[in-house]
């Protein structure tokens, strides 16, 4: 299988950048290995050491998919600003953002509104079986993400087998208005971060936090700072003064105000040491998303 060294200055750790909550299609195996569909493609890949070994995807690919060529230390630098990132950093070392095909993300994250983890799952598990297409070879069988168009031209029952609950008509809008416009991604990414989650926000189901989300998984724009409960309560509990910050723009202008233009990589640290930075133990299924206000 290829494989990859990673640069003794740039540190990668897979079991963290997968399992803290940016992509939803990936599991880890009992060999200790990750299996992930991303797109139309099987990929499993694992780490020993410095060396990361995979399948399913070539070399370009899996660099610019966990953004191995981003220079983390200078990035850590830059937001190592107060004791509690320090302790998030300290505690997740190695943690880098995922760079997600855009629409998938997108159709992603307007289906894990008010929604837990486990739940996003299922949902787009059921949502890849109804309109993904079907792959059968050595590695088994799994199923493609769906396309736009595969979701915007389907009959309404169909969508309903996929349990999205309200955010089934949201979803089949949005698939619509993207497969009418080829040039969407496009448009996106070469607009500043306040313009581009302007126009995401145009499209049905997709809310500040939504938009954030893709704008940092998708797009690359790193000052985006979603927030979630999880971070909400950070903010509010651990800065000083952060019992002033009630609302999501509030707390979303502060974490770009204060971490800077790499305000998401911050986000992202907090929300994976937010159990012991909050001093709450993460039961079961957890909420990932909230009311935005």
């Amino acid at each position: 299988m290829p494989a990859i060294t990673l640069r003794s200055d740039q540190p990668f750790d897979l079991d963290l950048t997968l399992s803290c909550g940016q992509v939803f299609r990936w599991e880890r195996n009992e060999t200790g290995a990750w299996n992930g569909i991303v797109g139309d493609s099987f990929i499993r890949i694992c780490q020993q050491g410095r060396s990361l070994i995979f399948e399913g995807a070539d070399t370009p690919f899996i660099c610019t998919y966990f953004q191995l060529d981003e220079d983390l230390p200078g990035i850590i630098s830059s937001i190592d600003r107060d004791p509690l990132i320090h302790a998030a950093i300290s505690r997740c070392a190695g943690l880098r953002i995922v760079r997600q095909p855009a629409w998938e993300c997108l159709a992603s994250y307007i289906i894990a509104t008010y929604a837990n983890i486990p739940g996003i799952r299922r949902r787009i598990s059921l949502l890849c079986r109804c309109f993904g297409e079907r792959v059968t070879g050595e590695r088994g069988e799994y199923y493609t993400f769906p396309t736009a168009e595969a979701i915007a031209y389907s009959e309404p029952c169909r969508i309903a087998e996929c349990r999205l609950g309200y955010r089934a008509p949201y979803l089949k809008e949005t698939a619509k208005a993207i497969a009418e416009d080829c040039g969407w991604e496009e448009r996106i990414a070469g607009l500043c971060y306040d313009d581009a989650r302007r126009e995401l926000m145009r499209l049905k189901g997709v809310g500040k936090k939504v938009a954030d989300c893709v704008l940092l998984f998708a797009f690359g724009k790193e000052e985006a700072f979603p927030v979630d409960v999880w971070i909400r309560r950070i903010l509010q509990t651990r800065y000083p003064g952060g019992d002033s910050l009630n609302t999501y723009d509030q707390c979303s202008r502060f974490g770009r105000s204060h971490y800077g233009r790499y305000a998401g990589y911050a986000q992202e640290y907090l929300f994976c040491a937010r159990e012991a930075l909050t001093g709450e133990r993460q039961e079961g299924q957890v909420p990932v998303s909230q009311p935005e206000r």
